[in-house]
């Protein structure tokens, strides 16, 4: 199972350093990462850390790992004090990666915390989430197309991911990532 990316450089105005949590993952997890999940993540942490804004496709197959290294890329972002947002095209997907993200912070005992914002969110829950998006509070983000809606204003939006990116129009796609100041691009495809 292999990976392949592509990548292109703007001024990174939310600079990261590297991070103890991600290892704690890596260390966690039931098998090792892959030469090609590796060498990704290698690429995409030298991005974050560097002078310039990441913005960076992923392609696999499905069960390549992308999730894993996306989730890295995400805590990474966190721990740094920024806030990391993904968007997954259907509700069960978005679901899904709420799940297995909820998982990974309480396995590593990590006190970041996440959402799931769809549009079958009960407008109640929904209110108290936006709030918590605005404040900071939350600040992981994962979910449908609701992520970028007018009414979610980030409180320092600096990952943005698309799980599945031929799923999206482009416009959706820009929609999410003008949410974030000149933030970090990662968008995944199989």
């Amino acid at each position: 199972k292999h990976m392949k990316q592509r990548c292109s450089y703007l001024n990174n105005t939310h600079r990261m350093l590297e991070v103890s949590e991600t290892t704690r993952i890596l260390q966690s997890l039931p098998y090792n990462l892959t030469n090609a999940q590796n060498k990704v993540w290698t690429d995409i942490k030298d991005d974050l850390q560097s002078n310039h804004v990441m913005n960076r496709l992923i392609q696999g197959d499905v069960g390549s790992g992308k999730t894993i290294i996306a989730f890295l890329s995400m805590i990474m972002t966190v721990a740094n004090g920024f806030q990391a947002a993904l968007m997954a095209p259907t509700e069960v997907l978005a679901k899904q990666h709420y799940n297995q993200m909820h998982e990974l912070l309480k396995k590593n005992k990590l006190d970041y915390k996440v959402c799931l914002l769809t549009g079958s969110t009960p407008s109640k829950e929904r209110r108290i989430i936006l709030e918590e998006i605005s404040t900071g509070k939350i600040q992981l983000i994962i979910g449908t197309h609701a992520v970028f809606q007018e009414t979610v204003v980030y409180h320092k939006l600096a990952l943005a991911i698309t799980d599945e990116q031929h799923r999206f129009g482009v416009k959706q796609r820009e929609e999410l990532f003008k949410k974030g100041e000149h933030g970090h691009v990662l968008v995944m495809s199989a």
